[in-house]
């Protein structure tokens, strides 16, 4: 059964309710950004290799495929709010635990339950956000996702410092983990917003479009290994390549969410003005360029902050223009988004790990080609998305009525 509270949230609440949201998913951030730069710690605490240690991405993505999977059947069935708040609870305990772990076993499965809390946060978040705005929910979607890239610009410069200050990462993840406890309790004080029944006279709205889900799914596996592998890996690629320090690596680190951020915010107006399809392939020209640039002045610090900037830019507003796209072509259920981060789940986990088997042995370039590649891959599957499907014919005025009706019915 389907626990709702007996009156939708009013316009004041529905901003509390979002609000709260933009919190919940600066923390998750925090939580996601803070693996990459903590590495060559955490592979100190248990004292082993940088190819090992790497398992740790891989471990992380596996529990957020598990989350995602089952986060489909709990949002479907019962309130949000006091499950959000239970995964950020969850969330603080793994914060606090992953820097005192002595074995690599036992980290391992702390970044495991870590994934598998934060999936389950995620995929709440973003849907109970299109239940609370419904139609209008484009520029609420962009803003959920900017806030996420404020936690990953936060949480690097928060490590630096600390590490600076106490030697060690233990209260760089404390201090971090802290903050997600006042967010959960105010995500109790809140009412959990009733499910969106889709159904309408005019289309049944059980029909899931499979392939068109396939593709996509296809398309976050391969768009978010690139995402995962850059915030994770370019911390210890700066370190390899001896372009920056420890603290220097950690802020080229935060130049990269940090981009990720300014662009998302930027993306609320741009997702009401143009075509997600033109958004999307603007997103991956960019990264393409970004990655290329790299790769072509390897010894220069001045191109790896420039190339850094520009996949940060680039990356920004590709997974809520994409869920964007998404809906305007099928009907955007639990279930379905459970899908999508599912797929993001498995290249989370596989292009990062296979980055740490290659980096020793093959040198840090390895890095920014996994990075190219996937992307030349990923503008293919779009390209077919594209080609392959069409609008649905109910998204012309649900665009209007969000205000993004500026752009036609066609991607």
């Amino acid at each position: 059964m389907n626990l709702t509270p007996h009156n939708p949230p009013r316009p004041r609440g529905s901003l509390m309710i979002t609000a709260a949201y933009y919190a919940a998913f600066i923390g998750l951030g925090l939580g996601i950004a803070a693996i990459g730069p903590t590495l060559p710690g955490l592979a100190e605490h248990t004292r082993t290799r940088l190819s090992e240690i790497s398992f740790l991405f891989t471990a992380h993505s596996i529990g957020y495929f598990i989350g995602s999977l089952a986060a489909g059947h709990i949002y479907d069935r019962v309130r949000g709010h006091p499950i959000m708040a239970a995964t950020l609870v969850a969330l603080t305990v793994m914060m606090f635990l992953i820097p005192l772990m002595p074995l690599l076993w036992l980290l391992t499965a702390a970044v495991l339950l870590l994934g598998l809390a934060g999936a389950i946060l995620d995929v709440g978040a973003n849907t109970l956000l299109v239940w609370v705005h419904r139609e209008k929910v484009a520029p609420y979607m962009n803003g959920l996702h900017a806030f996420f890239g404020v936690g990953t610009f936060i949480a690097p410069i928060v490590i630096a410092q600390l590490v600076l200050l106490s030697g060690d990462i233990i209260w760089a993840y404390w201090v971090l983990g802290l903050f997600l406890l006042p967010v959960a309790v105010w995500l109790l004080r809140l009412p959990s917003p009733a499910h969106v029944k889709t159904a309408s006279a005019h289309a049944p709205t059980d029909q899931t479009n499979y392939p068109l889900v396939a593709l996509i799914v296809l398309l976050w596996i391969l768009y978010v290994g690139c995402e995962f592998t850059m915030g994770g890996w370019i911390y210890s690629y700066a370190l390899a390549m001896r372009m920056a320090n420890e603290t220097m690596a950690a802020y080229l680190t935060s130049a990269f969410w940090g981009a990720f951020t300014f662009a998302r915010l930027v993306g609320i107006a741009i997702s009401m003005r143009f075509r997600p399809s033109r958004i999307l392939l603007a997103d991956f020209g960019v990264c393409i360029l970004g990655s290329a640039l790299i790769l072509l002045w390897p010894s220069s610090q001045l191109v790896l902050w420039g190339g850094t900037i520009l996949i940060g830019f680039g990356m920004a507003s590709i997974i809520p223009v994409v869920i964007s796209l998404a809906e305007r072509r099928m009907v955007i259920t639990a279930r379905v988004t459970s899908f999508f981060f599912a797929g993001a789940a498995v290249g989370g986990m596989t292009l990062p790990w296979i980055t740490g088997q290659l980096f020793e042995t093959f040198g840090p370039s390895v890095v920014l080609w996994g990075i190219l590649v996937n992307l030349i891959l990923s503008t293919l599957v779009l390209f077919v998305i594209l080609r392959t499907t069409r609008v649905k014919p109910s998204a012309v005025p649900a665009a209007a009525g969000a205000g993004s009706g500026v752009y036609p019915a066609t991607d």
